[in-house]
This record gives C-alpha cells, sequence and structure tokens, in this order.
C-alpha cells in the first residue's frame, strides 16, 4: 500500500509553478509516494508531468471544479488529466443540500466518468465532507445519492465526525470507492494523524481489506506548516500499516 498527500495541505508554501514544483520536491523528500492536486496554479499538464517523473512521484487524482466537468469543458479537462497519468479525477465537494442538487451534481460526474472511462479508463469521484451523511427530507443520504452516479473519495475524518462507523461504511460501499482520505481531527479540526480522535486504525484496515492501492494524507488546517504536519502524519501512517 503506497501514501500520497492531497497537496492543499501544503498550499500556503504554493503561489506559482515555481513554488508548487518546490513543494512536491518537498513532498517527495518527506517520504511520499504520490500527490492528489487541488489546483496547478498555471503550470501546463506536460512540464507537471515531467516534474512528477523527475521526482518518483505518482499523480493519483485530484480536486478541481465540478464545471470542469460539464460537457463544454469536459474534453479539454480529460485530456489534461490524462497527460498527468491519473487514473481518477474529481471534486473536492459540489452543491449537495439538496436532492435536487444531489442528482444533479451526480449526473454531472456520472456523465464526465462515462466519457473519460471510454476514452482512457479514467473514472470520477465526489470527495465528502461531514454534511454529506445529513438526510435529505427524503431521508436519503447525499453520499448515497451522489455515489449512484460516480464514484467516492470518502474522507474519513468527516465521515467520522458524521458519526459514521468508518469500518462499516468503507466495507458496505467497497466497490464504489477509489480513494480514501486518511485524516484526523478532534470537534471538527483537523489534526496531524494520531493527533486526534478518529480511528486511524480502523481505516487502514478496512483500506486493506479492500485492496486499496493507495492511502491518501490531508490536513485542511495544519500546524505549524504543512509541511511538519504532513511529515508527522506520514510518520505515523507507516508505523500502524
Amino acid at each position: 500500500m503506497k501514501i500520497a498527500v492531497q497537496v492543499y495541505s501544503v498550499r500556503d508554501a504554493i503561489k506559482d509553478e515555481k513554488t508548487l514544483f518546490a513543494a512536491l520536491k518537498k513532498i517527495k523528500e518527506i517520504g511520499y509516494d504520490g500527490v492528489e492536486f487541488a489546483g496547478y496554479f498555471g503550470a501546463d499538464a506536460k512540464k507537471i508531468k515531467a516534474k512528477l517523473d523527475e521526482l518518483g512521484l505518482v499523480c493519483v487524482g485530484g480536486h478541481i471544479g465540478l464545471d470542469d466537468f460539464k460537457k463544454e469543458n469536459l474534453e479539454a479537462t480529460i485530456e489534461f488529466q490524462h497527460t498527468l497519468g491519473v487514473k481518477a479525477i474529481g471534486v473536492g465537494g459540489a452543491p449537495h443540500s439538496t436532492m435536487e442538487e444531489c442528482v444533479r451534481t451526480g449526473k454531472v460526474l456520472g456523465r464526465a466518468r462515462d466519457y473519460a472511462m471510454e476514452k482512457y479508463g479514467i473514472t470520477t469521484y465526489y470527495h465528502n465532507h461531514s454534511e454529506e451523511f445529513k438526510p435529505l427530507r427524503n431521508k436519503r443520504l447525499p453520499i448515497d445519492v451522489i455515489g449512484s452516479y460516480t464514484n467516492l473519495e470518502i474522507d474519513t475524518y468527516w465521515s467520522h465526525y458524521a458519526g459514521v462507523n468508518n469500518y462499516k461504511f468503507l466495507l458496505d460501499h467497497m466497490n464504489s470507492i477509489v480513494h480514501l482520505h486518511v485524516k484526523d481531527g478532534i470537534d471538527g479540526h483537523p489534526k496531524a494523524l494520531g493527533e486526534g480522535d478518529c480511528d486511524i486504525k480502523s481505516v487502514v484496515k478496512a483500506a486493506k481489506a479492500m485492496e486499496l492501492e493507495w492511502l491518501i494524507v490531508e490536513n485542511d488546517d495544519p500546524v505549524p506548516n504543512g509541511f511538519e504536519d504532513i511529515a508527522r502524519s506520514l510518520k505515523y501512517l507507516k508505523s500502524i500499516i
């Protein structure tokens, strides 16, 4: 099992292409195998791929906007992601407050998945926060409605914070989950792995049972900075895998 990091975790160190590439170098030096992007800072896909290859990093995915998956932008979006070498690409969140919003979000991602799968074997995914586990008026969960159209990337801290039994949920939904965010926290405030109250060991146990290739580390609010935070998380995660 390999470990990637969501580049959003070190966003404070990135302003442009130059600092993006410097951050990727530091991520590799810390010991990560791959990255999930959250923005490309104007860098060309070919240049990013060349830098990843130079460093020995794999692009496992990215968070882009829902509009990027709409019909008028889809071809350019998928060509960019194919150049990066991704097998899955998704959104970090999208409208989900009503049944209508969930269906609309799911359909955009589902149609994009159909196109991307046929052309390059790339799938799409939706990344949750805690609100997607709050029932809609019809009692259905947004995560289930959206997940009926596209694959999922489960952020296991936000699901934990919502009161979900991660181990059971992950195994029950394993056929639709392509990625996991391994994250910790306390009272809705993200922490480095091992410094919060999320049962990370049960998440890793589930990931092994699901035979996932990657675990993705993320911290929305790193302390004292992104690089030191993700280094602590990596050390902890490696100690329990």
